[in-house]
């Protein structure tokens, strides 16, 4: 079996995650030819194109299945690291910048429960990488060997990996108290849902839709919406009265409980379960990172009875 070259393989990592071979070169602190060389070496040692010329460049195949090869040498070395350390603590060793261990996490995870579980591996070192995207399709960023494990809402495990049950998260409709007040004194329903915009996170985002039919039993609603991507941007927008807004229970509990917000629908919610998976390999580095997100979870997110 051949050996790959640690370097080539870095460098068609750098290319993919930074979108270019300009941006790549300057994270590994080379020249753009020389990214252009490692990666037409590789490409010749493999046998065929890894990386498509597009707008955006995208992997090939076979480039999903090297960059995935990257990463897993990454996590490799992280083990390293982290067992070296452990036989010299006075090591001051961190993983270079562009050996970084990424996931894919959902963004209303990382603005609720999944950061501080992350805190103990971040401060130690770790050189994590977290990819934010819509809870429903981080799995894809797994799937194309991009990371080593997303918080997903696919409850089947991917080929090749393991998963563990999170917990759910449950979601509310909320409205600044003035906006409830004024036009929705008797709450939310299926009479006037249609009156008022909602914020969503973007167009991918589904919860907004899900949980009006869900809650009043309907085949299909439009609704008027407006995008805002980030979903501390989401609280700030709904705080200031832009409209309606489906948003986790955990993020707004405190403004319901204060009176600034108001649930507009008190007698519903949405539960989304969310999985984490990974690659299902013996590593401690990637053993830590899981057990340190269970944990978390299982103290904030809501657990089968």
């Amino acid at each position: 079996m051949s050996t790959y070259d640690p370097d080539a393989l870095e460098c068609l990592a750098a290319i993919i995650e930074e979108g270019g071979f300009e941006r790549a070169a300057q994270r590994l602190s080379i020249t753009q030819s020389a990214v252009s060389q490692r990666l037409r070496a590789l490409e010749a040692q493999v046998g065929t194109v890894l990386i498509v010329r597009s707008r955006p460049l995208k992997p090939t195949p076979a480039g999903q299945l090297m960059l995935k090869h990257a990463k897993m040498m990454r996590l490799l070395r992280a083990d390293l690291e982290k067992d070296l350390k452990e036989l010299a603590p006075s090591s001051t060793g961190r993983g270079r910048e562009e050996e970084r261990i990424s996931v894919a996490i959902n963004a209303d995870s990382i603005a609720t429960w999944a950061l501080p579980a992350l805190d103990r591996l971040a401060v130690a070192g770790l050189p994590i990488e977290i990819i934010t995207d819509d809870q429903e399709v981080t799995h894809e960023w797994l799937r194309e060997g991009q990371v080593l494990g997303c918080v997903t809402t696919l409850a089947q495990a991917l080929r090749g990996c393991r998963m563990d049950a999170l917990g759910t998260m449950d979601y509310v409709a909320v409205a600044n108290a003035e906006f409830a007040a004024e036009y929705l004194p008797k709450g939310l329903s299926a009479h006037n849902f249609h009156r008022f915009p909602f914020v969503a996170f973007n167009r991918k985002d589904h919860l907004q839709h899900e949980f009006v039919t869900r809650a009043f039993g309907l085949a299909r609603v439009v609704l008027k919406q407006l995008f805002v991507p980030s979903s501390e941007g989401q609280i700030r927008a709904v705080r200031a009265g832009w409209g309606v807004s489906v948003l986790p229970e955990l993020a707004v509990r405190g403004l319901i409980e204060s009176g600034e917000l108001v649930n507009v629908a008190p007698k519903r919610a949405l539960g989304v379960a969310l999985h984490w998976h990974c690659w299902n390999l013996h590593s401690d580095v990637l053993d830590e990172l899981s057990a340190a997100l269970r944990t978390a979870a299982a103290q904030s997110l809501r657990q089968p009875a």
